[in-house]
């Protein structure tokens, strides 16, 4: 048994969570009511969402998930919606008042007081495990639950579970597009307080996705189920195998292994491809080839930077559906001969290679096409840096002038934090540029000697 225990905080991260749990149902053929659909059940039991899924004593399978959110509204749609009888309810925690877009209140006031009831039914459902593997945490990093509360959780789960591995889903704040005006605090203060507790961190940004539905889509509008259906597609993928049989597994600790050359230095960069319309899809070949080649194109990423002004750490490629070894080694050997893709010299191999036979499942009345076979590629790169630093830029404008600062100081936080974290942050950055430098010089050879 290798379960695995989603938690979802803050409005982000329940909506994401609603769609990864909406497309799983699908997946393995469970209704929303949980219990299996009529041709499931007749066909061989496949215990793959065991991972996902506990059985009780009727036949129903409810999801190993936590949703928490320090206001009610966001939980209180999953509880009145179409999925409301597959969730346990004491697994929907909700405070009462929210952390108002303040790191400050999710992470010391409003958040103190919710933490120790969420890490009791963590505990409840973690004791069910057989064999627990670890933590999905959905999160973002902008707002004030998702921020706050989201690093007081990891922190406390570093604690009670400090061997299992933590991977988080962040929703990163966009370039352009921000949904609140602390987006740059909130994000600093998160990233300086889980960079040790996470194992892997796997960012998202709205407007990267925003892009690609508008491109690949031809969504003229996209609204946030577009954005959480195409992530949710991320996550199946990364857990496919799982779940699901294949030639070649990828475990949760795996992803760590291969792509986190240093603790620290744990932010691969996600695409996935083909991502594709109805009224496209019939005009393409989407061989192995075709959709390899894509993962690495800059629009089809999921963070806003340039891959081709960084050099590429490990890149972790996780097939699903009709694909053949053969046919991924060709691919990889073609995508290493290309001049713009280019690897640190320390890291020559740089490819890890999931292969997973269940397709990629479609969401009825979603966006996407029905195709036979996708890659989902997770990177590590050091152009991710790009990211940071635009965002060290904004906390820096803001910071000079202490602007909004009394906000997070009245709920109990010191002035100095900020400048702590924002020491950190600026040492990441130095991490990576380190990294990105060719190793192997005269220099360091002659200090060996």
């Amino acid at each position: 048994m290798r379960e695995v225990i989603s938690l979802n905080v803050g409005q982000a991260g329940c909506q994401i969570g609603n769609a990864c749990w909406e497309l799983y149902c699908l997946e393995h053929g469970i209704q929303p009511d949980g219990y299996l659909t009529e041709e499931h059940q007749k066909g061989p039991q496949d215990q793959g969402f065991s991972t996902f899924f506990s059985e009780t004593g009727q036949g129903k399978y409810v999801p190993r998930t936590i949703y928490v959110d320090l206001e009610p509204n966001v939980i209180d749609e999953v509880r009145t919606g179409t999925y409301r009888n597959l969730f346990h309810p004491e697994q929907m925690i909700t405070g009462k008042e929210d952390a108002s877009n303040n790191y400050a209140r999710g992470h010391y006031t409003v958040g103190k007081e919710l933490i120790d009831q969420v890490l009791d039914k963590i505990r409840r459902v973690a004791d069910n495990c057989g064999g627990l593997q670890g933590f999905l945490v959905f999160h973002s990093f902008g707002g004030g639950t998702g921020s706050g509360f989201g690093a007081l959780l990891m922190e406390r789960l570093s604690v009670d579970y400090g061997k299992k591995c933590k991977l988080e889903f962040s929703v990163y704040p966009s370039p352009q597009i921000s949904s609140a005006v602390v987006e740059p605090y909130n994000s600093i203060l998160t990233t300086h307080t889980t960079l040790e507790h996470s194992d892997c961190s796997f960012m998202v940004d709205n407007e990267a996705i925003y892009d690609i539905c508008r491109r690949n889509l031809d969504i003229e509008r996209p609204n946030y189920d577009n954005l959480n259906r195409l992530i949710a597609q991320v996550v199946s993928s990364i857990t496919a195998s799982l779940r699901f049989d294949g030639s070649l597994n990828v475990d949760l600790n795996e992803f760590q292994t291969n792509l986190v050359p240093y603790p620290r230095i744990h932010f691969p960069l996600v695409s996935y491809a083909p991502i594709i319309s109805a009224a496209k899809a019939l005009h393409e070949a989407n061989s192995v080839q075709e959709i390899s080649n894509a993962c690495f194109e800059p629009h089809n990423q999921m963070v806003k930077c340039d891959p081709r002004n960084g050099k590429y750490m490990a890149t972790c490629l996780l097939y699903r559906g009709d694909v053949v070894t053969k046919e991924v080694h060709s691919a990889v050997a073609t995508i290493k001969t290309k001049r713009t893709i280019q690897f640190v010299d320390w890291c020559p191999t740089g490819f890890k290679i999931g292969i997973c036979y269940q397709p990629p499942h479609l969401v009825p009345g979603g966006d996407l096409a029905k195709v036979n076979r996708a890659v989902c590629m997770l990177s590590n790169t050091t152009a991710i840096a790009e990211a940071w630093g635009a965002l060290s830029n904004k906390f820096d404008l803001m910071y000079s002038k202490r602007a909004f600062v009394h906000w997070y100081v009245g709920e109990g936080m010191e002035e100095g934090e900020f400048s702590e974290a924002r020491e950190d942050l600026a040492a990441l950055e130095r991490d990576y540029e380190e990294v990105a430098t060719d190793s192997v010089g005269d220099d360091v050879e002659e200090a060996e000697y």
